[in-house]
C-alpha cells in the first residue's frame, strides 16, 4: 500500500507547533484589539469573479480554482473542449476559487454589508489563504494571514497607526531589528512618468517588485522584455543607488520627480507619515524609505509597507500592506478609501524559532499527571484531578493501569516524553493517609502532601 502523504506546500503541525503558532496569533490578536480592530471571518472560497483580475496577471495564475460539482464538463461544448484553451475552458468548469488573500474578500464583505457597518470600519481577520506558488523556505501553498484594515477614512493617521501596530506586535514578540519599509505607489507612478514609461506602469512595478529576488540586472532585463526602453532605464539608474535617512531620500526623490505632480503628492504623503512616526517614536522597529518597494498588487494606490526580519535571518518579508483607494469600487461601492496590513504568521514563526525567541512557558502542556495503580486508585486520583482543574491547573490521569513495574516505567516514560514536570503517585498507602506523593521530574524531589499542600505547590 502506498504511504499516505500531503500536497506539496502544506504541512501537518505537531502539538508543540500548534501551541507556538497560537502564541504568535494570540500576540497579534491582542495588539489588534488594543488598537480598536474588530474581528470578522469570511468563507474559505469565493465566487471566481470576486477574486480574478484583482491581483494582476501573475496573481491570477496563483489562484486555486475549484471544479464545479457533478459533471463539470457538461456545459462545455465539443468545439471549446477540443481547443484545449485553459483560459476559455476554466470559467465554464470552475465558478469558485480558494481565497488568495484576505483583503479582496474583505472588500467584498464591506460592499455586501455596507448598511450594517459603522465607518470608519476597523477589522481584523486571522484565517488561512491558498496560493498555487512554488513551495520553498517560508513560502507555502496554504498559510495563515493575520490582517488588519481600516475602510472609510483617507486620513494618513491610519498609516501612522499601522506602523505603530507593527512595532507593538514585534516588540511584544521580543523580535528586535525588524525593518518597516515604506514607499508610495504615487511615487512609483511619478517615476514611470518621468522616465517615459507611464503606459507600462504595471509591468514596471511587477518587475521592480522582484529586485530582492533577481537583482538589479534581472529587473532591467525583465523591463526591457516588457517593452520599457533602454533610455528609460538610464533615467531609472539613480533609483537603485539612493542612500541616506528617510528625509534625505525624500529630498532626492523630490529632485528626481520635480516634473511629476503625482510623484510629488506621494512624497508629501510619505513626509507626513515619517514626521509623525519620528515624533511619536518606535520601540524596536526601524522605519526605512525604500524607493524600489513596489508590492506587485494592482489595488494599492498610496502608501505601501513591507516588513523585513532582522538582518541576521535569511527570510523574505514577514508583513506588508498599503493604501487602496479604489478596491471597493470594483464591487460597486465608490469613494471608500482603505488601508491595511498583513502579518505573515508562518514566516514570523520560523524567524522566532531560528532566533530561539519562543518563551519556555509557551511549550508547557499538562502540569501534572497522576499514575494509574488500579480502579480504586484511579477514582481517588480523578477526584483530586477534578478539583485541580477547577483551580485552573492542567492535570490528567494515565488511562491504563500499571499492573507491574514494567507498566509503571511505561507511565513514567510517558510523563518524560510529554515534558510534564510533575507526576503524582497515589496508591493504597496514600489513600489510607489521604495524601499524594508528588514527584518533580526536573529535580527529582519527592514530597508527601495532602490536597491543600498539593494545590499550593502546583498553583
Amino acid at each position: 500500500m502506498k504511504k499516505p502523504s500531503i500536497p506539496k506546500g502544506t504541512r501537518d503541525f505537531s502539538p508543540l507547533e500548534v501551541v507556538k503558532r497560537n502564541y504568535v496569533m494570540n500576540t497579534i490578536q491582542s495588539s489588534f484589539e488594543t488598537f480598536g480592530f474588530q474581528p470578522i471571518e469570511t468563507p474559505s472560497f469565493e465566487n471566481s469573479d470576486t477574486l480574478m483580475g484583482k491581483y494582476g496577471e501573475e496573481g491570477d495564475r496563483l489562484i486555486f480554482k475549484i471544479l464545479n460539482s457533478g459533471d463539470y464538463l457538461r456545459k462545455v461544448d465539443e468545439e471549446l473542449y477540443n481547443k484545449k484553451n485553459s483560459g476559455s475552458l476554466t470559467p465554464r468548469i470552475s465558478e469558485k476559487a480558494l481565497r488568495y488573500d484576505l483583503t479582496v474578500p474583505f472588500a467584498r464583505y464591506v460592499v455586501q454589508h455596507q448598511n450594517e457597518i459603522t465607518f470608519p470600519f476597523k477589522r481584523f481577520q486571522i484565517q488561512p489563504v491558498w496560493r498555487a506558488d512554488r513551495p520553498q523556505k517560508g513560502r507555502f501553498r496554504e498559510f495563515f494571514q493575520c490582517d488588519a484594515d481600516v475602510v472609510g477614512s483617507k486620513s494618513l493617521w491610519q498609516e501612522v497607526e499601522f506602523i505603530q501596530l507593527y512595532d507593538t506586535v514585534f516588540s511584544a514578540l521580543k523580535l528586535d531589528g525588524v525593518t518597516i519599509k515604506l514607499n508610495n505607489r504615487k511615487i512609483l507612478s511619478g517615476i514611470a512618468e518621468v522616465i517615459g514609461a507611464d503606459d507600462k506602469l504595471i509591468d514596471f512595478t511587477v518587475a521592480l517588485d522582484k529586485l530582492d529576488k533577481i537583482g538589479e540586472d534581472g529587473v532591467k532585463t525583465e523591463m526591457l522584455a516588457k517593452g520599457i526602453s533602454e533610455v528609460a532605464l538610464l533615467k531609472l539608474e539613480p533609483l537603485f543607488s539612493f542612500t541616506g535617512n528617510a528625509s534625505e531620500k525624500l529630498d532626492s526623490l523630490t529632485e528626481l520627480l520635480s516634473s511629476s505632480e503625482t510623484g510629488l503628492e506621494g512624497i508629501s504623503e510619505l513626509r507626513y507619515i515619517v514626521d509623525a512616526v519620528s515624533e511619536l517614536g518606535l520601540e524596536t522597529a526601524i522605519l526605512e524609505i525604500d524607493v524600489t518597494l513596489a508590492r506587485g498588487l494592482n489595488y494599492y494606490t498610496g502608501a505601501i509597507f513591507e516588513v523585513s526580519p532582522p538582518s541576521n535571518v535569511k527570510m523574505g518579508s514577514i508583513g506588508g500592506g498599503g493604501r487602496y483607494d479604489d478596491l471597493t469600487g470594483i464591487f460597486g461601492l465608490k469613494d471608500v478609501s482603505g488601508v491595511g496590513v498583513s502579518f505573515g504568521l508562518d514566516r514570523i514563526y520560523l524567524v522566532l524559532e531560528e532566533l530561539n525567541l519562543f518563551p519556555e512557558t509557551v511549550s508547557e502542556t499538562t502540569k501534572v499527571l497522576f499514575i494509574n495503580f488500579g480502579q480504586l486508585e484511579a477514582m481517588y486520583a480523578m477526584k483530586a484531578i477534578s478539583k485541580l482543574r477547577k483551580e485552573g491547573i492542567s492535570a490528567e490521569l494515565y488511562p491504563d493501569i500499571a499492573k507491574n513495574q514494567k507498566h509503571l516505567g511505561k507511565q513514567m516514560n510517558y510523563v518524560n516524553n510529554r515534558g510534564i514536570q510533575f507526576a503524582v503517585l497515589a496508591g493504597e498507602d496514600e489513600m489510607k493517609l489521604n495524601t499524594y506523593t508528588l514527584k518533580n521530574l526536573k529535580n527529582g524531589e519527592q514530597l508527601s502532601l495532602d490536597f491543600k499542600g498539593l494545590l499550593e505547590l502546583l498553583s
